[in-house]
């Protein structure tokens, strides 16, 4: 059974920083493309940021290039999001998300396109 569990996130200020955790177990995070995925209130779930198998990443919104990274630690199966210079508008629960198959790339953003996910973690950054 593939769990998907995330931690790390919190209340901030405006420019804070924070990482986001996302500790798999039952899937290996290289086994597929894997990404963070953000849902701010009255909003639909949107990407963020994607890597693939090879560790190419990628970003769905262009909102947060240049401030937030995603990588992971194969020996630890854990997926991380590093965040910079958050705003207010970053605000939202995020979400990992983890596809079952072959496919990695900007053109699958949306929710059905990723099989697992976790449970969430709430940022909330204060102006």
């Amino acid at each position: 059974q593939v769990q998907l569990v995330e931690s790390g996130g919190g209340s901030v200020q405006a420019g804070g920083s924070l990482r986001l955790s996302c500790v798999a177990s039952g899937y290996t995070v290289t086994t597929a493309c894997m990404a963070w995925f953000r849902q701010a209130p009255g909003k639909e779930r949107e990407g963020v940021v994607f890597i693939s198998p090879s560790g190419a990443a990628a970003y769905f919104d262009a909102s947060v290039k240049g401030r937030f990274t995603i990588s992971r630690d194969n020996s630890k199966n854990t997926l991380y999001l590093q965040m910079i210079s958050l705003k207010p508008e970053d605000t939202a629960m995020y979400y990992c998300a983890a596809r079952a198959g072959p496919g990695c790339g900007v053109w699958y953003n949306s929710r059905t396109d990723f099989h697992y996910w976790g449970q969430g973690t709430q940022v909330t950054v204060s102006s």
